[in-house]
């Protein structure tokens, strides 16, 4: 029996994807593995596959609209869906024939209840009877009032479901968010069935790290999981001290760590991680002159000589290694940077090579949106799940280079449309259009990069402005998607709050003002909070979001 993968464009999804794999080949199950970047992709993967495969696994995409709908399969089609994305589509959750939820018992849907949106179509009463013939004329006239009275109030009864079914399903689908990482899901699934791994292990917390690199839960959320997949390390890392041959070359090891969340810092210089962390850059303002002095302080203040930051981590002075994180820490809360260090995980390949998980995540996304060479996505995604095994560390590498890169330019990008006010307030929300012919505008035509962008430029902003209700509105990023079709790629994010829930509203807001004016919009991302339009159909779509968030 062979099963079709429709894996999304996502770190998480690639992770979920690995350890799905491992349990095929564990159990002899055949597959056949197609990518998907959007709903156009998965259609057509379904049209052309759905004659040979009778199972289908939908990983990262799927649960957030009305699948049997957009697909129209057969009866004996069975669907198994493991999306992140937030709210699952009642349809989906209810029928339970031919699609299947993999989702964490513990997760809390907030599913409206079966009878507040379904409803039986009642069977016309039967009219027959309540002709009136002339004999007992009062009752047949009493019964016929009776039933008069009666189905006006099963009229109205009805008109009052239907408005209060209106209001809950808004209620319910009004914000998109997500849930529990699926790499992470998958990994239950295997330690229920007791064929756990650690490399499975590691696939889940890349997966978990990537939720938190993007943004896309809460700090809460991050850290409970983190303690959940800490149980798991310990489990499956834990070592007596006293075995001679405790380490093989060839060996991998996963570490709890209390690290810095510095990008890439132990494959970079501690100088350009500092200037192309989000976290740090936006805090110091290294756009402004005054940002760049506040740094060379920064490192006085560490007793870090220059010479020393500017060079690869890996060659700086031993001494000045052994307790570099508490330097930094000490010296960061004066600078108004408190939470410079984040609890995560690192692996060990051997004694050479150690990542920490936020360095894979990096790597693995810029290698899945790579536009150094015109190869097709579907290549560059087979890359970028190449690069999560351990074998192919030469891929990995490959990443990290491209991965910095993508910080670099997206640091640049943050730089210029601050310093040239490029982020105007449109009265509900922030806007920011990147021009045709900004440097590495191309990079950023790819959703990921688009997102990551988009976050950092918030985050930016929030610390530049003087404005307090500015910085408590959500963004709007526009950049040109395809320009001999005239069309660009948007994408709306909730504010940068301490306290913020990440539920983005703006992909009902999208389809509301895109309706109301007629603009020409493809709604063609998972996440539907991105959405490409014509170039020309800018303006007025962008006045029917003003209007409609006001």
């Amino acid at each position: 029996m062979r099963v079709l993968l429709l894996v999304a464009s996502d770190v998480d999804a690639l992770c979920a994807c690995k350890i799905l794999q491992a349990l095929f080949q564990c159990d002899h199950v055949q597959y056949t593995l197609v990518p998907v970047s959007g709903w156009q992709e998965l259609e057509t993967a379904f049209l052309e596959h759905k004659d040979q495969f009778q199972y289908f696994v939908l990983i990262n995409c799927g649960a957030n609209v009305d699948l049997l709908e957009i697909l129209q399969p057969e009866e004996d089609t069975f669907f198994f869906i493991c999306d992140t994305h937030r709210p699952i589509n009642v349809v989906n959750v209810y029928n339970e024939m031919q699609i299947k939820l993999l989702v964490k018992q513990d997760d809390d849907l907030e599913i409206p209840a079966y009878d507040d949106i379904f409803r039986d179509e009642e069977e016309d009463e039967d009219d027959s009877g309540n002709e009136s013939d002339g004999s007992e004329p009062s009752g047949k006239r009493k019964r016929f009032e009776e039933d008069i009275m009666e189905r006006t109030m099963k009229r109205r009864q009805r008109r009052e479901w239907e408005a209060r079914r209106r209001e809950i399903l808004f209620d319910y689908e009004q914000y998109e968010y997500h849930g529990t990482s699926s790499a992470m899901v998958m990994f239950d699934l295997a330690w229920i069935m007791s064929k756990d791994l650690n490399d499975m292990l590691w696939w889940a917390i890349v997966g978990l790290t990537d939720q938190w690199v993007q943004d896309k839960i809460t700090q809460m959320k991050y850290v409970t999981d983190i303690g959940t997949l800490q149980r798991h390390v310990s489990r499956h890392n834990h070592r007596n001290e006293d075995e001679e041959n405790s380490l093989s070359i060839d060996c991998m090891r996963i570490a709890f760590e209390y690290d810095l969340r510095l990008a890439l810092y132990q494959h970079w210089s501690l100088f350009e991680s500092l200037c192309n962390t989000c976290y740090t850059s936006a805090s110091l303002k290294l756009w402004s002159v005054q940002g760049q002095k506040r740094l060379q302080e920064f490192f006085a203040d560490m007793g870090l000589p220059l010479k020393q930051v500017k060079q690869k981590f890996n060659s700086m002075d031993i001494s000045l290694k052994e307790n570099l994180q508490e330097m930094i820490e000490e010296s960061a809360s004066k600078f108004g940077m408190k939470n410079l260090r984040v609890q995560t995980f690192s692996i060990h390949f051997g004694f050479k090579n150690k990542f920490l998980a936020s360095d894979i995540v990096y790597a693995t996304a810029s290698l899945m949106e790579n536009i150094e060479k015109d190869e097709p996505g579907t290549d560059n995604f087979i890359k970028a799940l190449d690069s999560l095994s351990r074998s192919n560390l030469d891929k990995l590498h490959q990443g990290l280079e491209l991965a910095k890169k993508q910080l670099c330019a997206i640091q640049q990008t943050v730089a210029s449309c601050i310093c040239t006010n490029l982020v105007i307030s449109q009265g509900p929300f922030l806007y920011c259009y990147l021009m045709e012919g900004t440097p590495d505008v191309k990079l950023f035509s790819k959703p990921v990069s688009l997102c990551l962008l988009s976050k950092y430029l918030l985050k930016s902003f929030v610390c530049s402005t003087k404005n307090k209700r500015c910085k408590l509105l959500p963004l709007i990023v526009a950049a040109p998607m395809d320009v001999e079709q005239g069309t660009v790629i948007m994408v709306g994010i909730p504010p940068e709050t301490e306290s913020s829930d990440k539920k983005n509203f703006f992909g009902r807001a999208f389809e509301k003002a895109a309706e109301s004016t007629n603009s020409r919009t493809l709604h063609n991302h998972f996440d539907m909070s991105i959405i490409e339009l014509k170039m020309e159909d800018r303006s007025k779509f962008l006045d029917a979001l003003i209007s409609l968030l006001s």
